[in-house]
């Protein structure tokens, strides 16, 4: 699960920025970076699938029985969340507004929306507040590793590294 975590965070740190720079690139290299940002969500897709598979069948790291283990808990979840319906909307609105995926520019994904301006527009309003909510996720995640380490010293650090 560890590397599923740290894997998922690196390509997480690096589509994220990525996607809001996207429509500051020159038009001649604009659809390339798209297409890197679009392949590197989709395999966080199926990354965080896989990695709710385990959770569901290994079952959760036990959490402290009180509200920052109910918070973490929490958190955690919400973010198992995010990071599905993130890339999930995102793939549905470049489909709807009439771009399928080409999987790092080799492999072709069936689009199961056709071209619809106004349903791009719906998956791509979600995409836009699920990356933003991912961010606070984020901060809330640090805020707990901080929390951990620094004032309780604890050894949640090293378990996850």
């Amino acid at each position: 699960m560890r590397i599923l975590h740290w894997l998922v965070a690196c390509i997480v740190l690096a589509t994220w920025p990525l996607g809001l720079l996207l429509e500051h690139f020159k038009d001649e290299v604009k659809l390339d970076f798209y297409l890197i940002h679009e392949s590197l969500g989709f395999l966080v897709l199926w990354l965080m699938l896989l990695r709710v598979g385990f959770r569901l069948t290994s079952g959760a790291p036990e959490h402290e029985r009180n509200w920052t283990g109910t918070l973490a808990a929490t958190v955690h979840w919400l973010f198992y969340l995010a990071l599905i319906i993130m890339p999930l909307s995102g793939f549905l609105a470049t489909n709807a507004f009439g771009f399928p995926l080409i999987w790092f520019g080799i492999i072709p994904v069936w689009s199961p929306v056709g071209p619809s301006r106004e349903l791009g527009a719906f998956f791509i309003s979600i995409h836009v507040i699920t990356a933003w909510a991912i961010l606070g996720l984020f901060a809330l995640h640090m805020a707990g590793f901080l929390y951990h380490h620094l004032i309780r010293r604890d050894a949640t650090l090293q378990r996850i590294l």
